[in-house]
């Protein structure tokens, strides 16, 4: 998990990990694997093809299937999750809504050499690239 992104401040039902008190929360949920059904709701919170998804988490549709019957993704799985997660509510945040951060996370960025802001978001080292484009001020004007 990328340390450089705030915590999104409003409460978040959908993703309850990422707004433990504890910081040793978040490391043990993921540790444990969070409920498959945090990945569904990454997708609506996103509104992304389930192939797009899938790629960014780095997960097989046969895989997310028998997560779903298991109940719990794996620490990986887990931990990449809740990463894009973070940065789809930071976004919606920073962008001043849902529709807004939507456009901007599945649009090319020239902040990110044209790439798109989710697929680059789908590597440690971009979604560090990502978060720091939203903590950026002049971010507001869709770079």
């Amino acid at each position: 998990m990328s340390a450089t992104i705030p915590l999104p401040t409003g409460p978040s039902s959908d993703f309850p990990e990422l707004m433990a008190e504890e910081p040793a929360a978040l490391a043990r949920a993921v540790r444990e694997g969070i409920p498959a059904s945090r990945f569904d709701a990454l997708k609506e919170l996103l509104d992304v093809p389930m192939g797009t998804l899938t790629e960014v988490v780095g997960i097989s549709a046969s895989t997310l299937s028998r997560r779903r019957k298991r109940g719990a993704l794996n620490k990986d799985e887990s931990e990449r999750v809740l990463r894009i997660a973070r940065i789809a509510l930071r976004a919606v945040e920073v962008l001043d809504g849902p529709e807004n951060a939507r456009k901007w996370l599945t649009e090319p960025s020239r902040a990110l050499s044209g790439a798109e802001t989710l697929l680059s978001a789908a590597t440690a080292p971009g979604a560090r690239d990502v978060s720091r484009l939203l903590t950026r001020p002049a971010h507001r004007g869709y770079s």
